[in-house]
């Protein structure tokens, strides 16, 4: 059986808290996406052929601003492509479907101009239950009278226009390579297959351990070596690689140890004591320890006297 994947949401709220630049800034952010406003959101410009706006969108985002103004023929003409993520067409005594796979983002202003909450959710927005249940998110957002909060918005606006550019402030925001992913360092991506990737390691090292059930160590050493994958690939573009964790330096200099000496176990005291010595703080050096003793690396004794690989 094969279900909807992608995340509907609709945002609902009064004129002017910025709804619109929201969707925009997501058309400037997603690599596929499909923006559209008043008549080209109807039926016929969402849906109709191959040139409708959510078959466009297709493997990304369709970013609708509902009218309340729309005909319920337009309205039900989505119901489709947003459960089924499929178009049927009829035309010139032609049927065929069309696949719309896309994360529906819309926003929906009140019809009465400010949401009211004395009235229900259909009244507000003038949308059928059997169009609002197809969001899997439904987000309201309103615009309280609030005399800090307008005073700090005027301000904010005011400063914009004055100089330009963004006000000072401490926080910063996060660069849109960084939230594309990849960025700049052109890993391949992270997507939702990954995880499936992570489950079928994890599987496989279960299997070899001859066990019917996957552990929490297996799960780790599966997540490692997604990570050490990407690693090797970035390495070999002659790029920097990523930064390590305390844990992974801490690990490569207990290993050099071993290494040199031809030995698979050590004295714990000692290998601390070289942790020690490179700056690493004893947490870090306790949590390294954890870490790869229940990756099945290492073993540490009873008496936490000697570590000894496996």
């Amino acid at each position: 059986m094969k279900i909807r994947g992608n995340i509907n949401i609709c945002l609902m709220g009064d004129p002017g808290v910025a709804k619109s630049q929201l969707l925009s800034y997501i058309t400037r952010l997603a690599p596929r996406s499909q923006y559209t406003t008043g008549r080209g959101s109807s039926g016929v410009g969402l849906t109709r052929g191959r040139r409708g706006r959510l078959v466009l969108a297709a493997h990304g985002f369709g970013l609708l601003e509902i009218s309340t103004k729309l005909l319920d023929s337009d309205r039900t003409a989505i119901h489709e492509v947003m459960e089924q993520q499929t178009l049927s067409i009829a035309k010139a005594g032609i049927l065929t479907t069309l696949n719309a796979r896309c994360a529906i983002l819309a926003a929906a202003n009140p019809a009465f101009g400010r949401y009211n909450p004395q009235r229900s959710l259909e009244q507000n927005i003038r949308l059928p239950a059997a169009l609002l249940s197809r969001f899997d998110l439904l987000w309201l957002i309103q615009d309280r009278p609030d005399r800090d909060n307008d005073l700090r918005l005027a301000q904010h606006i005011t400063y914009v226009h004055q100089h330009s550019r963004q006000p000072p402030s401490q926080l910063q925001p996060l660069d849109m390579g960084l939230m594309r992913r990849p960025g700049p360092t052109r890993t391949p991506p992270t997507l939702v297959r990954t995880l499936l990737g992570i489950l079928r390691l994890a599987t496989a090292l279960a299997r070899l351990r001859r066990v019917d059930a996957v552990e929490k160590e297996d799960v780790n050493e599966a997540m490692r070596l997604m990570e050490m994958s990407k690693d090797s690939l970035v390495a070999d573009k002659g790029q920097q690689s990523r930064t390590q964790r305390p844990s992974e330096l801490i690990f490569a200099a207990i290993r050099e140890m071993t290494a040199s000496g031809g030995a698979r176990s050590l004295p714990l005291a000692e290998a601390e004591q070289r942790c020690l010595s490179k700056g690493f703080t004893p947490a870090q050096i306790q949590d390294a320890l954890d870490e790869y003793e229940e990756l099945n690396v290492w073993q540490v004794n009873q008496k936490k006297t000697r570590l000894t690989f496996v």
